[in-house]
């Protein structure tokens, strides 16, 4: 193993770092509003999820490439449609991490009330996050994932307390269905797939950094399904656990859900403990992708379709460039939007950044048709059939949950995929 590569807990903390960050601790106040069925929105997301991550483990372990999602978008259709999908996931994983640090200040309410109830301050306190992760990652990528391994194992312990706990106080007063009609639920169920999808995002991460893992044909696949197939669990388990803690009303504004539901089966001292773990569960994950934020411009700026100073590294081999321009794009995107309510600014961002994904999400399912394993007989190396109806459900499910983020997230992440075709000219003006 090389001295600065990762192995499979390393990578399979990353993978479920990503995913188990702020989601499972702040989603349960954006789905209050839909009670009952946001547990359907669950597991259509962990049934969407598992087929998105079964495609990532099939084209990891067939074309292992670092850049993930753009790297194979790349081998099966070309310059342009690769770099759309890398604008797209680049907008999606610096967003990303301004969310995960709105969330992880929100969670500090315990603790610093004045400061995280005042706006201007809870800004601030949230950009100081991002810098402080942006700076251990340029410390290296192997104490990157060092750090990533410990935060996974201590953003667990909430859980399994409140979560698992908030079962036994099972209450179905507390997931009402306010849809009226078939159409309505179903209109609710997609807005819940959307926002669940979040969740979910980072299932992805361990193709990002393939580069720097050893073994990755072997480790990327496993801990990618592995790190899936947990954190879908917990989600389910954690979400029915905290909305049975607390009243819809009281979750609906709470920004640390987990915290209250701690508080009504133990105290303070407990919600206190809670709020601690999740607040590194949220910087864990803010860890991880400011990992990514930086190993994915690096390979596009390697293939000539990204300005080239996002291909320099340090001699710790950490692509400075890319998270210092990431770093303050998030900062930018959170002083932008301070004056939303945390609860407000994370559901506003959590779609715009899910919207940028399923843009990559949607081009490697289709992907997977075009990719054949080279190490394949001549002839041989067709897709099976099983692995394309998993693509072809994986493709449906993109779509269906671009429809579920709303006609406004859909305008303005349209226009931000537009924003990037400038720069393709510009960095291929003399490709032709």
């Amino acid at each position: 193993m090389k001295r600065d590569s990762l192995g499979f807990w390393m990578v399979a903390a990353l993978v479920m770092g990503n995913m188990v960050g702020s989601g499972v601790f702040l989603l349960p106040s954006s789905l209050a509003a839909f009670g009952g069925l946001s547990l359907v929105g669950w597991v259509a997301s962990a049934a969407g999820a598992t087929c998105l991550a079964l495609v990532f483990a099939r084209l990891a372990r067939i074309r292992p490439a670092t850049g993930g999602p753009y790297a194979y978008t790349r081998m099966a259709f070309g310059d342009l449609p690769a770099f759309m999908v890398a604008w797209g996931y680049w907008i999606s994983v610096w967003s990303t991490t301004a969310a995960l640090a709105v969330a992880g200040v929100g969670y500090l309410d315990s603790f610093f009330p004045t400061v995280v109830r005042t706006p201007v301050s809870a800004a601030m306190l949230a950009i100081t996050m991002v810098w402080t992760f942006t700076l251990i990652n340029i410390a290296g990528v192997r104490r990157a994932g060092q750090v990533q391994v410990v935060t996974t194992v201590l953003k667990l312990m909430p859980l399994v307390l409140v979560g698992i706990g908030g079962l036994f106080y099972f209450s179905p007063a507390h997931f009402p269905v306010t849809a009226t009609s078939f159409g309505d639920a179903a209109g609710q169920v997609t807005q819940v797939a959307t926002l669940t999808l979040w969740a979910f995002l980072g299932l992805e991460a361990a193709t990002i950094p393939a580069g720097h893992v050893a073994n990755p044909e072997t480790i990327i696949p496993r801990a990618t399904i592995a790190g899936t197939l947990i954190a879908a669990t917990i989600y389910v388990v954690s979400t029915i656990g905290v909305m049975s803690l607390v009243p819809a009303a009281t979750l609906a504004t709470t920004t640390a859900p987990f915290a209250d539901g701690a508080r009504a089966l133990f105290g303070n001292t407990a919600a206190s403990l809670v709020a601690i773990g999740a607040a590194i569960s949220c910087f864990g994950a803010l860890n991880g992708w400011t990992l990514i934020v930086g190993q994915l411009p690096l390979a596009i700026a390697r293939d000539g379709l990204f300005p080239k100073v996002f291909a320099r590294v340090s001699p710790a081999g950490t692509p400075i460039a890319g998270m210092l321009v990431a770093g303050v794009l998030a900062s930018v995107l959170i002083a932008a939007n301070h004056t939303r309510g945390l609860v407000e600014l994370f559901t506003f961002i959590i779609l715009l950044s899910t919207l940028s994904t399923l843009v990559p999400y949607v081009f490697s399912a289709l992907a997977t048709f075009r990719i054949k394993d080279p190490s394949a007989p001549p002839g041989a190396g067709q897709l099976p059939a099983r692995m394309k109806a998993v693509a072809g459900l994986a493709f449906a499910y993109g779509l269906w949950a671009i429809g579920g983020a709303g006609a406004e997230t859909v305008y303005w992440g349209f226009l931000l995929l537009l924003a990037g075709l400038p720069v393709f000219v510009w960095v291929t003006r003399d490709h032709v």
